[in-house]
């Protein structure tokens, strides 16, 4: 299976799991198996405000990023802020608190997350880790350092956390791997090497292989455990599909854990293995820009286009 593959499935993983999960939200463990025991049709069933396959702001922001980096020929900070602000007063049906927050504060691009932080002291939610996937397969052929390192500037764009960076990062790094036909979970300790010291033991915790999600000590909408939790569900189950409802079956923040682990899982597992009854109904609206919807071969140009600007 090639690179290209892999990113493909990666950013269509995401937003699969994203739109599976949006409809379960805030909800209990358990629902989603006890609602489809077995797999089959019906699973993107929407509700919730959700229509059918409908993603939700984890991948219409990564869509805004993705296209920050092809438009503009790289990574430039303040359009990808500029894109985020013109998506955020355009209304979307689902924005997080502290997110909404930083882009409509009225603060440059460069102060507005870190000034929010200053404030509420506040800022490790999983806004930023939930939109990584585009670019994570976009930075992933620049090397380990210049992958982390892009992550972590762009999760400060909304997040003045640095916790919130480090799990970027490290999911960036563990996408870069899975890229090259490596095990993810095999490049787990290395990544977390990386991660800066006073945030590491933390992430320690929860990508540690004997840690289960019900012995987090915080919500996965926090960053930790959503990346702890998508990393369980990688290693526990063996397909795209088990990890994802593995996922969704978690409860709490179910749209991003699991546009987080279909993000990995699509990059370990590949496009054949997402079920088409997923791909299908998949749309991404994009508020703000014009009407736009885009599909799942929209996204699969999308990333395919990523890595080719990327080499």
């Amino acid at each position: 299976m090639s690179r290209a593959q892999r990113a493909v499935a990666a950013v269509v993983g995401s937003a699969v799991g994203d739109a599976l999960g949006a409809p379960f939200e805030f909800g209990p463990e358990g629902v989603f198996s006890a609602r489809f025991p077995e797999p089959g049709s019906g699973e993107m069933c929407g509700g919730g405000g959700w229509e059918p396959g409908e993603a939700t702001d984890d991948t219409q922001m990564a869509v805004l990023v993705g296209e920050s980096l092809l438009e503009r020929g790289g990574l430039d900070l303040p359009d990808v802020f500029d894109r985020f602000r013109r998506w955020a007063a355009a209304d979307p049906k689902d924005i997080g608190l502290q997110t909404e927050d930083v882009l409509t504060n009225g603060m440059p691009w460069d102060q507005a997350a870190a000034v929010h932080f200053q404030v509420n002291r506040r800022a490790a939610g999983n806004g930023a880790l939930m939109r990584a996937a585009t670019s994570a397969v976009h930075f992933a052929g620049a090397g380990q350092a210049a992958t982390m390192d892009a992550a972590r500037r762009i999760a400060a764009l909304t997040h003045g956390d640095r916790a919130a960076w480090e799990g970027t990062a490290v999911f960036h790094e563990l996408v870069r791997q899975a890229l090259e036909g490596a095990d993810p979970l095999d490049a787990v300790p290395e990544a977390l090497a990386l991660v800066h010291p006073g945030h590491r033991p933390r992430y320690a915790t929860v990508l540690d292989a004997d840690w289960h999600p019900g012995r987090a000590t915080e919500f996965n909408g926090a960053v930790w455990p959503c990346l702890g939790s998508a990393v369980w569900a990688l290693r526990t189950t063996g397909s795209f599909a088990e990890a994802v409802r593995a996922a969704i079956d978690l409860g709490g923040d179910t749209d991003t854990v699991a546009a987080v682990t279909g993000g990995l899982a699509g990059a370990r597992y590949g496009l054949d293995a997402i079920p088409a009854r997923w791909t299908e109904p998949l749309h991404v609206p994009l508020p703000g820009f014009g009407g736009r919807v885009l599909r799942t071969d929209d996204l699969t140009r999308l990333a395919s286009r990523l890595v080719a600007a990327a080499n």
